[in-house]
């Protein structure tokens, strides 16, 4: 039998993800919302028979046994290490967090632990074109058979609308709280790109900046947005020393008119390049003899929804890999005579907390770059913090928090979460 799903958040992204979770057989039995009227609206507009604003009425529940967490980051951590403690699987949105320290607690939950299912929702890798990428980059498509080269050059821009709805101000719009195109989008692709080359960022060079500061929210009047609307960033990928390392150029912009979304992925070989457009794949292959370079289509996404998407504003393509992860997920519970419980194949490819650690640490770094105008070494936390590390945690702690309470003291202001 397939687990029963407790969800914490009421945002889009659950919206979204209940219909996925049904259509793969899943049954969802509870729901958390930050209040008990945001719980409850949602419970009845999805058809949840059980809701709750008491994080511990929705884990204490004997027939959850997966949750699923897409409320706000600050709350990430806290769920996370409770639900491995009690013995629930974990699926966290992203970001995974807002600090390293957090990741690293649920880390250490996730290694605890390692019986329980914990990935972080990074789409991006369940997507079909993406799949038929990395098995052509380890045929030898665009160079030797194996992981992606030193010498690789990949390019990575994104076109979108807002990341924040502008009839209401909630966490979207607040980048220490998770909001902002370098969270939302930027995390997603720095995962990619470890996926797909299998080595990690050793240093960063990135721009991140707020265009449209201020936006009038409805009952709210105008308030100051302090969620980047652009960024871009440059990663260099660690080598093993005998030629030059592989770099990564991204560019986000979230000021498309209609929230039009295009995302174009291209990585450049000696032999070739691979690029994935929205949800197809074009490949251009050198001609070693003439010279000539032969453009193929190597996978097209015809593949359509079950369900309608007309009333989000997610991107097709992170719908369609949420499908395949939940999918997946649907998979490694399906019962056979072989095993009991789960197993672990078919979620194989999945974001794991360490990857989650390891895309917090390169944004904090690409922040850093942004503000001190440099190039920046990545520097991911392996060891809990010293005391006077912990003062700065804290005193950083202290300044979300009351930018949290803030927004918590205004009934008016809606909770709810992106893609």
């Amino acid at each position: 039998m397939l687990p029963g799903i407790g969800m914490f958040g009421t945002g889009e992204v659950t919206h979204v993800l209940v219909p996925i979770l049904r259509d793969k057989g899943f049954n969802i039995v509870a729901i958390w919302g930050r209040t008990g009227k945001e719980a409850e609206q949602a419970a009845l507009e999805l058809k949840i028979p059980f809701h709750t604003a008491k994080i511990d009425d929705v884990l204490l529940r004997k027939d959850v046994d997966l949750v699923f967490i897409t409320c706000p980051p600050f709350l990430h951590s806290q769920i996370s290490v409770k639900a491995l403690g009690i013995g629930k699987h974990v699926v966290c949105d992203k970001p995974m967090t807002l600090m390293q320290s957090d990741a690293l607690k649920m880390v250490r939950a996730s290694q605890y632990y390692p019986t329980l299912i914990s990935i972080v929702n990074h789409s991006l890798r369940f997507l079909p074109a993406i799949a038929h990428m990395k098995r052509a980059i380890q045929e030898g498509y665009i160079g030797p058979p194996g992981p992606c080269l030193d010498q690789t050059l990949i390019d990575v821009k994104v076109r979108m609308g807002p990341l924040f709805n502008r009839k209401r101000y909630d966490w979207l719009c607040d980048e220490s709280m998770g909001g902002g195109a370098l969270n939302l989008v930027g995390s997603h692709v720095i995962d990619l790109v470890k996926f797909l080359t299998e080595r990690k960022a050793v240093r960063v060079h990135g721009t991140v900046r707020t265009f449209a500061m201020y936006a009038s929210h409805s009952h709210t009047g105008i308030r100051r947005v302090a969620a980047p609307d652009v960024c871009t960033f440059q990663m260099e990928l660690e080598s093993d020393g005998s030629t030059s390392s592989a770099l990564v150029t991204v560019n986000i912009n979230c000021h498309e008119s209609n929230n039009a979304f295009q995302q174009e992925v291209v990585i450049y070989g000696p032999a070739g390049h691979l690029t994935v457009r929205g949800g197809d794949l074009v490949g251009h292959r050198l001609n070693a003899e003439t010279g000539a370079i032969k453009e193929e289509m190597l996978y097209v996404d015809v593949q359509d929804l079950q369900f309608s998407t007309s009333d989000t504003t997610l991107p097709r393509p992170y719908v369609k890999g949420l499908c395949k992860l939940v999918g997946a997920l649907r998979d490694a519970f399906h019962p056979n005579k072989e095993s009991a419980g789960w197993i672990k194949e078919p979620v194989q490819a999945a974001a794991t907390f360490e990857d989650g650690l390891y895309v917090q640490a390169v944004l904090d770094a690409i922040r850093k770059s942004s503000n001190e105008r440099c190039w920046t070494k990545v520097n991911i936390c392996t060891e809990s913090p010293t005391n006077q590390q912990k003062q700065n945690v804290l005193a950083n702690a202290a300044a979300r928090i009351a930018s949290v309470s803030a927004i918590r003291a205004d009934p008016s202001i809606n909770h709810t979460g992106y893609f």
